[in-house]
């Protein structure tokens, strides 16, 4: 008789998100953060160690089938390493929280929402905030769904933009009601 188990095993979709959101963090120079945020800004996935992005299980694999581990040979069980600055320095995001990071997320996506219906502008396709010491993309993904990406203030904009334009096309589709579902569900699982 087998025991039963208490671990939620995510679905393949689940992991193959996961392994994109993972992919973009690891592979795009400069950025920090990144959190996937549902239309009525819940966070869905985040690139925060505590977050669900690393967290697929063993024996997660990535869209070709092959281990989840990226091209650099692997993450730590609980997640992606923190991201350091030249010098060592972990770097900066918003307190170091996937929740945090989804707050402004969801918060600037309903302003730039907002002021786009008041100009008759048509739906709002991504935002960029500059600031001095860091960068904000939002782009939506499908039915309200946002991805939000907290970048280092001398990343190549144009970069980050095209990358997250990539997971928007990739993920798109498979951001289904039944995987958002999915995805919340194991967010509060894993608090």
């Amino acid at each position: 008789m087998n025991a039963p188990t208490t671990a939620h095993t995510p679905s393949r979709q689940a992991r193959n998100l996961r392994w994109l959101l993972s992919n973009l963090v690891d592979e795009v120079p400069g950025v920090r953060s990144v959190a996937v945020v549902s239309s009525d800004g819940l966070l869905l996935l985040s690139s925060e160690p505590g977050g669900t992005a690393g967290a697929a299980g063993p024996g997660a694999t990535g869209p070709g089938g092959g281990p989840d581990r990226g091209e650099h040979g692997g993450e730590r069980a609980d997640g992606p390493a923190p991201r350091r600055e030249p010098g060592g320095r972990p770097e900066r995001g918003p307190r170091d929280s996937g929740a945090d990071l989804a707050t402004i997320v969801s918060g600037l996506g309903s302003l730039t929402q907002g002021a786009s219906k008041l100009m008759d502008a048509g739906p709002v396709k991504q935002t960029m905030v500059a600031m001095d010491e860091g960068s904000l993309f939002v782009m939506s993904i499908s039915d309200g769904s946002l991805l939000g990406v907290h970048a280092a203030p001398d990343c190549d904009m144009s970069v980050v933009a095209y990358h997250m334009a990539l997971f928007v096309g990739r993920a798109g589709h498979v951001l289904t009601p039944e995987l958002r579902t999915e995805l919340r569900t194991s967010m509060e699982l894993d608090q």
